[in-house]
């Protein structure tokens, strides 16, 4: 069986505390995960920001090399797609 997905496997572990996730944009945010699973090696998850009020969703590329990032706002009935999670660290909590 081939590895999980490095970035996964940390949201999975931090998670449900919150975790500061770092874009391939270089956008950094908190974020509060929820629901973080692997189904064999696809991750998904979904999550919140403090300063957004918007749902994110976290789920594994079809190569299962990058975690995938959409967001759909309160007013949105789609998801758009905002990049690639690139780093992860723990977030202290307020």
């Amino acid at each position: 069986m081939a590895e999980l997905n490095p970035i996964g496997k940390r949201i999975h572990h931090i998670s449900p505390d919150p975790v500061r996730l770092t874009l391939e944009d270089g956008t950094e945010a908190v974020f509060h995960i929820s629901g973080a699973e692997f189904f064999q090696q696809e991750f998904q998850a979904e999550g919140t920001r403090d300063d957004d009020e918007a749902t994110y969703r976290f789920v594994s590329s079809a190569d299962n090399d990058a975690i995938l990032v959409g967001r759909q706002g309160l007013d949105e009935d789609g998801w758009s797609m905002i990049g690639e999670v690139v780093a992860v660290e723990p977030a202290e909590s307020n």
